[in-house]
């Protein structure tokens, strides 16, 4: 997860990052605005610390736009600043927001005790009962009442665990919110986001953020938990070497309730489902601006699922959603022209924040300009390269094409005919099949459309290709893998793969820099290039319910059958689609002991090698359920 990491200052209001440097914009925002440090009382007593940037200009009033944030709205101090113009929020000091950003209950310097992922409490009742959203509420009550020259208009957005904190503030109720925009929002980490993909353990992200965030502290505080020693800076190395998963609890320590928890919870019970928001997303007042990224490797999954929980059980609810080529929060980044080595032919990221952000908070909370303009779903296409406005999400001329699995590593649209036929690889803990080629440290941002071809040489992965295509295939909508399957253990882990397969002779202009590690000062050979489009885990002992796990019986065929989170892509003409299927993903996913048992508590001891076979016959058809747009 490691957020902060990851954007460094591309979204500002995930990290603190102080405002030292004097240049153009910082010198306009110090002669514009002022800043004002408050503690805000809620309804239980307890005093949450709030930053308001104040705009100097008192010919009209202002609306508030509020983040709520556990990464800390430093800096402190009144005469330090958020560096806020270093991407578009400048936009909105020109327009003379009011900018608030508050350090929740437990955090930093606010008081009270943090709770991860706060459930909502629908029947709240009394002052003693709360949680994000009353606080949310008491949080606009007092600012609309108590800052000067307000107009009684707020908005909230947040990216990542921000936005979960923006899905709260939905539920809020309050009358003077008008529109809220949960970005990557956190939705549910059993599932999709972060910490599990369909019950495995993303280890890597969850590991990395959680010896670094919350560590208890005693009182208010200015100052974040110093981290870990790593004995080495290789990823892969020392996730494998550190080994099952009580030996990463023995390093985080007792100090983190969070990490505890998740390991008394191996199953999707009543305790993470009280933390899954879209459970609650009913009767949403505000207007609602749901953003993600498609190949955004922390919370791809909450961006669709929110948007979709908000259509299905709020339907009377003004809701939109926009999803462009972005890592995680790579539309506040100034710079949305490529992820990794594939290119999108236009700065996606200035588009976004031109036609889509600023208009919505303007609309909303100014009453200008045309935000109902924005379109019920606006999706950037990969592959071709383009924007879409769609009146639905997703098409209504989606449909499902079930793309078969073939002997001989074939991949057709044409159910296989032949008998006993089976793709076998043997799945070994001690050497996992890796996320992504290079050697490196901090979990890469870039995986999400990296080159599979260093994946496909490998025993351990099935590969299915098709023939060149004589047309272009576009694809919108969730993906469903369905395998038959068997393991000659009681349990494995299922990751299925969809790939683009460029032509050999395909390159970008001659003068496009590489990201690749490996050649930095030359232009990465994209002849040929395996760009993953989706990828994802299942759990196998999950295959039939999150809440009540199943042990494979060895060797006999069963069928794994998953959702994968939407995708948005063009197979073009002269390319071909691949589809790959493997047991290990490491250290993205922590290592199946392929043994029938509660993984938190496995030992160094439990891990055993698995032969797989994925079959690809008349009786037991394996497929991917793509969404063809036709």
């Amino acid at each position: 997860m490691r957020k902060w990491l990851l954007l460094a200052c591309a979204a500002l209001f995930v990290f603190p990052v102080a405002c030292k440097a004097v240049n153009q914009d910082s010198l306009w925002m110090y002669e514009h605005y002022t800043k004002k440090e408050v503690y805000i009382t809620m309804r239980d007593g307890i005093k949450l610390f709030t930053s308001v940037y104040l705009p100097k200009d008192q010919s009209e009033k202002h609306p508030i736009l509020m983040t709520r944030t556990p990464y800390s709205c430093a800096p402190y101090g009144e005469k330090e600043f958020r560096p806020l113009y270093k991407n578009h929020y400048r936009e909105y000091l020109k327009e003379g927001y009011i900018m608030v950003i508050q350090d929740v209950r437990g955090t930093w310097m606010s008081e009270g005790k943090f709770v991860n992922v706060r459930p909502f409490d629908p029947a709240k009742k009394g002052k003693k009962e709360i949680d994000e959203a009353s606080d949310t509420y008491d949080t606009i009550d007092w600012l609309v009442k108590n800052i000067a020259g307000n107009n009684g208009n707020v908005g909230i957005f947040g990216i990542s665990y921000p936005g979960f904190y923006s899905t709260m503030g939905a539920l809020s109720g309050h009358p003077a919110l008008k529109a809220v925009s949960p970005q990557a929002p956190v939705t549910d980490w059993f599932l999709g986001d972060d910490f599990h993909h369909n019950g495995a353990f993303f280890i890597s992200d969850a590991f990395s953020f959680y010896t670094v965030f919350d560590h208890p502290h005693p009182k208010p505080t200015t100052q974040g938990p110093k981290g870990i020693d790593y004995y080495t800076h290789d990823n892969y190395k020392y996730y494998l070497e550190t080994g099952a998963l009580p030996n990463f609890a023995k390093i985080i320590g007792d100090s983190v309730t969070f990490w505890k928890e998740m390991y008394e919870h191996p199953t999707y019970d009543a305790w993470w489902k009280a933390r899954n928001v879209r459970n609650f997303l009913k009767d949403v007042k505000p207007a609602m601006l749901v953003v993600g990224g498609v190949f955004d490797a922390e919370d791809c999954f909450g961006a669709w699922n929110t948007y979709k929980a908000i259509e299905t059980q709020s339907p009377a609810t003004n809701n939109r959603i926009v999803m462009g080529p972005w890592y995680h929060g790579q539309w506040s980044s100034n710079d949305g022209t490529h992820l990794g080595n594939v290119r999108f032919g236009s700065n996606t990221a200035e588009y976004y924040a031109q036609n889509l952000e600023i208009p919505f908070f303007n609309y909303y909370l100014k009453g200008k300009g045309a935000a109902p303009d924005i379109a019920e779903a606006t999706i950037f296409f990969t592959g071709e390269n383009k924007w879409k406005q769609l009146p639905k999400w997703p098409p209504a001329n989606m449909e499902e094409a079930p793309v078969y699995l073939q002997a001989d590593g074939k991949l057709s649209f044409s159910k296989p005919s032949t008998s006993n036929s089976f793709s076998e690889y043997v799945s070994d803990p001690a050497k996992p099949v890796p996320y992504t080629e290079d050697v490196h440290f901090n979990r890469t941002i870039s995986y999400m459309t990296d080159d599979q071809r260093f994946a496909s040489r490998r025993p351990d992965v099935a590969v299915f290709e098709s023939e060149v295509l004589d047309n272009d295939i576009t694809l919108a909508g969730p993906v469903v893998a369905d395998l038959i399957a068997s393991t000659s253990t009681t349990d494995a882990d299922f990751i299925v793969k969809v790939i683009d397969v460029f032509p050999n002779d395909f390159k970008y202009e001659e003068d496009a820099p590489s990201e690749h590690r490996r050649v930095p000062s030359a232009t990465y050979p994209m002849g040929g290039y395996q760009m993953l489009v989706r990828g994802e885990i299942m759990r196998g002992k999950f295959r039939n319910s999150f809440e009540k796990p199943e042990a494979f019986v060895p060797d006999q065929p069963a069928e794994v059958k998953f959702t994968m989170p939407d995708v948005a892509h063009t197979f073009q003409k002269g390319h071909r689609i691949m589809i790959q299927v493997q047991s290990s993903w490491f250290p993205l996913a922590d290592r199946n002991p392929q043994q029938f048992m509660d993984i938190y508590k496995a030992t160094d001891k439990d891990f055993k090698k698995a032969t797989i076979r994925i079959y690809h016959d008349a009786q037991h058809p394996s497929s991917v359920l793509l969404p063809v747009v036709k």
